[in-house]
């Protein structure tokens, strides 16, 4: 029994060493475009040291406005290792949000990354929701507060958040990502515009509406 349950420590701990991203092993891995890449790899093959420029370090962008003309009236700007290829294995990533009076960046998850969101100019509710409580009967828990610029959120990994501006008047708010490439899941996105696309009834069921609903839902994504 005692055996039994050292070897059960024993794999548990090394679930947890092995269970994050590795430490780079060099200064740097310039990533290389998946279109010139001869595999594909978890992550990003790295470019031949010897070609590497300084622009593989830099992006510029940020000082401009998103476009935020569109039924969320928000605009995204990610800088990840897509957009700045020398960002591969150093775990972090980058995005100015902007947001027009009374958009919204929509409720959403990043798979990959916690998130430190930092307010430059406006007024902002923004929350996250908690994942599915152990206790039955009981309900996801909503942690949002008012932010104002100077305010700093912080947002768990893979929990759903969202940033809505509640005055008439812009919104401009950056984001740190512990990711090189966090991804994201719009919520509504997902559920309502996949291809090919969920079930009517699927979705009926889930949210207990009229099937009648979902379609007219659907047809908006």
């Amino acid at each position: 029994m005692a055996l039994a349950l050292y070897i059960v420590l024993l794999i548990s701990i090394a679930a947890s060493v092995f269970a994050s991203d590795p430490a780079p092993q060099q200064d740097f891995c310039v990533a290389l475009p998946d279109t010139t890449a001869a595999v594909l790899v978890n992550g990003k093959i790295c470019k031949n040291a010897t070609n590497v420029v300084p622009e593989d370090f830099y992006f510029t962008g940020l000082n401009r406005a998103g476009n935020v003309f569109n039924r969320d009236g928000s605009a995204v700007t990610m800088v990840n290792v897509n957009q700045l290829p020398g960002l591969n294995t150093l775990g972090v990533s980058f995005a100015r949000i902007d947001l027009a009076p009374y958009g919204m960046n929509t409720p959403h998850i990043h798979p990959r990354a916690s998130e430190v969101l930092f307010v430059l100019q406006g007024t902002l509710y923004a929350g996250f929701l908690t994942s599915n409580p152990s206790t039955p009967n009981t309900k996801n828990q909503l942690f949002a507060k008012y932010l104002f610029p100077g305010d700093v959120f912080v947002f768990p990994q893979g929990l759903i958040h969202f940033q809505f501006n509640v005055v008439n008047s812009t919104a401009i708010v950056f984001a740190g990502f512990g990711n090189q490439n966090p991804g994201v899941i719009t919520v509504a996105n997902a559920l309502f515009g996949s291809n090919p696309s969920i079930s009517p009834d699927v979705l009926a069921k889930a949210f207990q509406v009229d099937k009648n609903v979902i379609n007219d839902l659907k047809s908006k994504f």
